[in-house]
Order: structure tokens, then C-alpha cells, then sequence
């Protein structure tokens, strides 16, 4: 661990918690820029982009950055993989080859490990959309560069990483730096419809929810002959630990965290239990495929939360709140309800007309550049992720997890930079069965 973590270690939870209160915009905090502090704004010029990270949600944000504004253009692209890269310049291409938005000549088109520090030189605005694990070091580059910032969600996949993202954070706004994070339900009208009138009081104090993401899971990727076992990790991210972090955190983290910002804390201790009952072969990696929490928060509130990954059982996404004046309804699909004790509806969001989150978060982002203005959620963005992490290590462990004790892990799962190679053993390795290493509650302890 290097000194900069040393130095974050021993935040206690009520102190981590206080430094931001909770808006009802969502835990954003929005600034002025102080006159120089960028030559982008206020329509004053073209906004390089670069994307780091060409997959499928890359390419998607990377689709969305280019229509958020009149003046941008795509300069440079880097990922792990060149055929990554290839395809999500090809897709690309079909809306935007004849634009002048897409400017990418093969000398800013960078693979390897460390290719996303020549492409963040490039570029005024970065998208970080490679595998979470990743997301520490890449946010601490583009934020040491004076980069403004969209990146994904979670924005790490351990303790260590978490603390990295909180003190880049704190500099990214020294340097009034724009930086969103892929928490969109935070962008999205019937969630800030229906937070704001919790808020004022529209339903009382919340006591309890329950929030869930039930599905059958996600793509798996065979493994191809002459294939190293780190790029077979690589290949199949979501299944390993170092660079997933498991769903509960890489999905489920969405609706942990509109529980934290519907009752405007964050929980002071986890209790789960969790398993792998239906996903459990060697090409599911080490993660579980079901996972229920308790979170108890200061308040008293406490939170059940549900993820699953297994086909044929029942899928739904969206979150539940009982308060003293009634119950919340909230999905991603725009639903947002609001009822008295009794049944009688206070409110109904109308979705109709709402715009995209995907495209709004992009939106929000380079029109705060424009009018030099500063988003920062990074904040919040690691508190849900370490919330959901410390879910992780309830249903691992089958202890009852307090914020001060997961914020003070000290486990690193994601090897330096300079230990990554495609011929490199990755951090967990296949035994003779090509089975991984699987947490197993009550023997695992917490690091």
C-alpha cells in the first residue's frame, strides 16, 4: 500500500459520510469555473474526446458524447484489444464517418495495458469505460492530465481503489474539473421527480426498502485455443473479482445507490448471504450468483437488497421504500409513484416525454463545460461503490461488516501496471480442474 492510501485509511464512516450532503439533484456538486481555469467554455471551441474502454457501453457513451454537443469530435481510442477497438470505430462510423465528429487516424487508435495514457494526452474530455478495475488508475491519469471526465460505474473494485478514486476526486475539483459518473438514474426525471418530493417530506422519513436486480445474467466467452489465462480473464472480466468486482456491485450498485439518496446517508453496516446455486461451473469464474443483503443506515432505515443471476426464476429492477407517511415506487424504465398509508396516490411521474439518462448525464456534462460550471459526483460515485463492496464482503464473509471496518481493507485485487502482461499470471489462477478460488462464508475473513 503507498503512502496515499496510508493517509485515507482511517476516514471513519461519520466523517466520510458528512463532507457531502445528498441533493436532490443527486449528490452532485456544481461550482463556478474560475475565469481561465478552462479554454472550452462558454461555446470556445472544438471538445476533444477520447475514449478509453471500446466495449459496448464505451462505444454507447462515446455515441452519446458526440451528439451531446455541436463542436466535438472523437480524436483518439485505446483498449485492451484491438478488435475491441475496430469494431467500436466501425459502429461508429455508421452514424458519424461523414460527420467531421469522428477523427481518429490509425496513430490515435492505442492497445495495450497503458494505452489509455496516450490517448487521455489528446484529448479535452476523457470516457473511462474499461473494466472497473482499471477505473483507479485511468481516473487518476485523466484527472493528473486536467481532463474533464465521464466514467462509468463502479469506479473501482476494492477498498485501496476506492480510496484512490476519493483523493483524485478532491484534486479534480481543486482543478474544476467536470467529472460525471455512470450513476444515470441520478439524470433521470422520474427519479429526481420523485426524490425531490421525498425530500420535502412528501411521505415522511424512510424506514425501510427493498431493492432489487433479479435477472438470468449476462454473455459468457469461451475460451479459444492458444488463449494466455490473462487474456482469457481479460476476455470474461464480469467473472473475476479484480476486474468485476460481481454484480452486486457491477449492476446491483444502481439501485444501492438510490437507496443511499433517497434517505440522504449512507449505511453504517452489512449483513448478508450469498452463493452460487445455478452459475457455479469453471467458465463462471469466482463470483456468486446470488447475493441478499441487509444495509442498516444511521437513521435506522435498513435497506434488503436482492441480486440474482439465474435463468428461469423471476427478473425485476427497481426499488421499493416504506416511510412513515406512505411507500415509494421507483424503476428505470421511468415509473416513479408515490402513496399515502392507506393507498391513496400523492403522485405519479408521467415518463412520456423524459429524455434518455444515457444521453442526459453526456448532456449535463458538456453543457457544465460550456458554461464553465463544475459537476463533480465522484463523491458520491465511490461511497455507492464502497457501499456495494461492502455488501460484497457480508455475503462472503457471513459476518456483519461496519462502514470504518470495510473502509479500512487493505486488500488490493488489481495488480499494479507494471505487473500486467499478456504472458503474466493474472491475481486468482484455475487449479488442475480449471476451477478458481470461490469465497466461501464463514471461512473467508475480511482483509
Amino acid at each position: 500500500m503507498n503512502s496515499k492510501d496510508n493517509r485515507t485509511m482511517n476516514i471513519s464512516r461519520r466523517d466520510f459520510c458528512k463532507r457531502t450532503t445528498l441533493a436532490a439533484g443527486g449528490g452532485l456538486l456544481l461550482s463556478s469555473l474560475p475565469i481561465g481555469a478552462s479554454a472550452h467554455v462558454a461555446g470556445s471551441g472544438t471538445l476533444k474526446i477520447a475514449l478509453i474502454g471500446c466495449g459496448g457501453r464505451g462505444t454507447g457513451a462515446a455515441n452519446m458524447a458526440l451528439s451531446a454537443d455541436d463542436d466535438v469530435k472523437l480524436v483518439a481510442m485505446a483498449d485492451a484489444f484491438r478488435d475491441r477497438l475496430d469494431d467500436s470505430y466501425s459502429r461508429l462510423s455508421e452514424r458519424y464517418g461523414d460527420s467531421g465528429k469522428l477523427d481518429v487516424p490509425e496513430e490515435h487508435k492505442f492497445t495495450g495495458f497503458g494505452a489509455y495514457r496516450e490517448a487521455i494526452k489528446l484529448a479535452d474530455v476523457v470516457i473511462l469505460a474499461s473494466t472497473p478495475g482499471f477505473r483507479p488508475e485511468h481516473f487518476e491519469a485523466a484527472v493528473e492530465a486536467g481532463k474533464h471526465i465521464f466514467m462509468e460505474k463502479p469506479v473501482a473494485t476494492d477498498v485501496p481503489g476506492v480510496r484512490r478514486v476519493l483523493e483524485a476526486g478532491k484534486r479534480a475539483q481543486e482543478k474544476s474539473l467536470n467529472v460525471v459518473v455512470g450513476l444515470q438514474r441520478h439524470y433521470q426525471n422520474n427519479y429526481r421527480e420523485v426524490v425531490q418530493r421525498v425530500k420535502n417530506g412528501d411521505v415522511g422519513d424512510i424506514l425501510s426498502g427493498q431493492v432489487y436486480w433479479n435477472s438470468g445474467g449476462v454473455w459468457v466467452r469461451e475460451r479459444q485455443p492458444n488463449q494466455t489465462e490473462m487474456e482469457y480473464q481479460m476476455r470474461n472480466w464480469y467473472y473475476f473479482n479484480w476486474l468485476c468486482g460481481d454484480h452486486i456491485l457491477e449492476q446491483h450498485i444502481h439501485n444501492i445507490d438510490v437507496a443511499n439518496w433517497f434517505i440522504g446517508e449512507y449505511p453504517e453496516s452489512a449483513q448478508g448471504m450469498g452463493g452460487r446455486e445455478v452459475r457455479n461451473g469453471p467458465d463462471h469464474g469466482q463470483i456468486f450468483d446470488h447475493h441478499f443483503v441487509e444495509f442498516t443506515y444511521p437513521s435506522g432505515a435498513v435497506i434488503a437488497s436482492q441480486c440474482r443471476h439465474q435463468p428461469n426464476t423471476m427478473s425485476r429492477v427497481d426499488e421499493v421504500f416504506q416511510a412513515t407517511g406512505g411507500t415509494i415506487y421507483t424503476d428505470g424504465n421511468g415509473a416513479g409513484e408515490l402513496k399515502a398509508r392507506g393507498g391513496r396516490t400523492l403522485y405519479t411521474h408521467n415518463a412520456s416525454s423524459d429524455p434518455n439518462p444515457y444521453q442526459q448525464e453526456l448532456d449535463e456534462l458538456f453543457a457544465s463545460i460550456r458554461k464553465g460550471e463544475v459537476i463533480n459526483d465522484t463523491e458520491n460515485g465511490a461511497k455507492s461503490t464502497q457501499t456495494a463492496i461492502m455488501g460484497r464482503m457480508a455475503t462472503y464473509t457471513g459476518q456483519v461488516i461496519s462502514w470504518d471496518e470495510a473502509m479500512a481493507s487493505n486488500q488490493v485485487l488489481v495488480p499494479a501496471e507494471s505487473e500486467l502482461d499478456w504472458s503474466a499470471n493474472p491475481p486468482v489462477m484455475p487449479d488442475s480442474d480449471g476451477r478458481y478460488p470461490v469465497p466461501v462464508p464463514g471461512e473467508t475473513t475480511l482483509v
